[in-house]
């Protein structure tokens, strides 16, 4: 009997607060720019996994702002790190306007953190997807080989717009914060699949790559003499500025380099780029800052 009432006390400590972050959410209204063919807002945001050990800034008590900052951007597709499937219910149930391709890394379902891609349903629809991990074995859920101790993934979709029916590809990724080996491998690995592509649309890349743009694992990818390969949309837009931190730590580390990006192809035009440092009374909605592009694709037909 005593056995038995342990149990239940063991489920009701496991089970009732899990119950409690899935309360109910309010869908927010956003209201989208008119849209122009071929012409793609985009944002990359590590909304920093839910846990516990970051009282006072639990993902219930911020998840309001990152709520806001995605209503004010309104972008027409996020590219999220860090996201766990609570986390993932979240959103859907605040931004009702999106539909969701995200596979968590342990398992390749629901277990783990997931590089969630969230793209407009009355914009675009869904061509194909899929998601590959940085290892010798890039369709096996969980693998890791480069030196990395976290699982790291990237997750991609090829969208087509509904007015024009022409496509293009995002890749949104979360590479190692610790191991530079990893980072390496990584994207290269990347660099393939991209060449691998079935269909030669234009190629949007985000996500938090733990490096700054002048670190050497990015020679794999980015554009040189010898290669066409991306560019990154700060560094060009912005060729005499230096970036803004975008790992801020809640507020901790105020200098830094800018370590989340979006890179695309030459051919695409940048209208803008931001790096969003907003902040209420010192609570921040993520230790990352977002950042956003407005891009103008070069779409095929």
């Amino acid at each position: 009997m005593r056995f038995v009432k342990q149990f239940i006390l063991l489920w009701l400590l496991l089970v009732l607060p899990s119950c409690a972050q899935r309360e109910k959410i309010a869908p927010r209204d956003i209201l989208f720019d008119e849209s122009s063919p071929g012409v793609i807002k985009v944002m990359t945001f590590n909304i920093r996994y839910d846990t516990g050990g970051d009282d006072p800034n639990r993902w219930d008590q911020r998840r309001e702002m990152v709520f806001d900052i995605m209503v004010d951007h309104a972008a027409d597709v996020m590219g999220l790190q860090e996201v766990l499937d609570g986390q993932l219910e979240d959103l859907k149930q605040a931004l009702p306007q999106y539909k969701v391709v995200a596979v968590g890394r342990d398992d390749g379902k629901h277990l783990g953190e997931a590089c969630a891609i969230l793209y407009r349903h009355d914009r675009c629809t869904l061509a194909d997807s899929g998601t590959f991990w940085f290892s010798n074995t890039p369709w096996q859920p969980g693998s890791k080989h480069w030196g990395n101790d976290i699982t790291r993934i990237c997750t991609w979709v090829r969208l087509t717009e509904i007015g024009s029916g022409r496509s293009f590809y995002v890749y949104n990724l979360h590479l190692d914060h610790i191991s530079q080996n990893s980072r390496l491998y990584s994207i290269k690995l990347l660099a393939k699949q991209i060449a691998k592509q079935k269909h030669k649309d234009p190629v949007i890349v985000m996500g938090d790559f733990n490096i700054e743009i002048n670190n050497p694992a990015f020679a794999a990818i980015l554009k040189s003499t010898d290669k066409p390969g991306l560019i990154d949309v700060w560094s060009h837009l912005h060729p005499d500025q230096p970036s803004i931190t975008t790992f801020q730590g809640f507020g901790t580390q105020s200098h830094g380099p800018c370590i989340d990006h979006i890179l695309i192809q030459e051919s695409t035009e940048i209208v803008e780029v931001k790096i969003d440092a907003y902040h209420l009374d010192r609570r921040y909605p993520s230790d990352h800052f977002p950042v956003t592009a407005l891009l103008k694709l070069k779409l095929s037909d």
